[in-house]
């Protein structure tokens, strides 16, 4: 069975190695990065099923990798460390999705207990969205085509594939505007006063999918909340 592999970001050479030997010694194929900009690319990039991640970086901040992580990676576990003290840091880590997070000084058998816990979990989950099946057809997201099963077929813009992906990933709860802006285009919902281009997107989304507008069934619009793809009970 190969040893799953986890992703240690830390600047503090001390406990980076420290990390590194336990999670080793417990049978881990381990990874490292020194500051924010290396450990930004291998969160990204390497093949990883967890990340531990430190919050303060050089270069570039552990939350900003984490909201990355969460729009590229959204099924990767991550643990953020902290400072002792640092509770605002804890939240704003748990309110950007981290599984859950261990604060400095730790023990050994803290860290491993947690890593193991959070991977334990994240089994539970759906792996990576590579296609949704439709009422006759699929939505192919890798080849970014919809087929049907009458033959007829319509292509998704890059933008069209990350919402309907971040929207999947999400089944079962509404996801805001304000979320979708800041999670799949990238924006700071904030600086923006007024925006009608994720209705606009949704729209357009649902022609390609043949989701009837006046009643849809595969995104659905929660009033006052956002817009949900059903899951579970829903």
């Amino acid at each position: 069975m190969a040893r799953r592999r986890v992703l240690v970001v830390e600047d503090d050479a001390a406990i980076r190695q420290g990390m590194v030997d336990v999670l080793d010694h417990e049978g881990y194929e381990v990874l490292e990065a020194a500051d924010g900009r290396s450990g930004m690319s291998k969160a990204l990039t390497a093949p990883i099923d967890l990340l531990l991640l430190d919050l303060v970086l050089p270069h570039r901040g552990g939350l900003e990798i984490l909201a990355e992580v969460r729009t590229s990676r959204p099924t990767l576990p991550v643990i953020v460390i902290t400072a002792k003290g640092a509770e605002d840091d804890r939240v704003k880590g748990l309110k950007l999705g981290a599984d859950d997070y261990v604060v400095k000084p730790f023990s050994i058998r803290e860290l491993v207990a947690r890593v193991e816990a959070v991977l334990r979990r994240s089994a539970e989950r759906p792996l990576d969205v590579t296609s949704v099946p439709l009422a006759a057809g699929v939505a192919d997201l890798a080849t970014r085509e919809v087929r049907f099963d009458d033959g007829g077929r319509a292509e998704l813009s890059e933008r069209e594939v990350e919402l309907l992906r971040y929207l999947v990933v999400h089944a079962g709860r509404a996801v805001s505007r304000d979320e979708i802006l800041e999670r799949v285009w990238r924006l700071n919902p904030r600086a923006i006063v007024e925006t009608r281009t994720i209705d606009m997107h949704i729209a357009r989304l649902r022609e390609k999918l043949r989701d009837d507008p006046s009643a849809p069934t595969l995104i659905r619009t929660v009033r006052g909340k956002g817009y949900m793809v059903p899951g579970g009970d829903s």
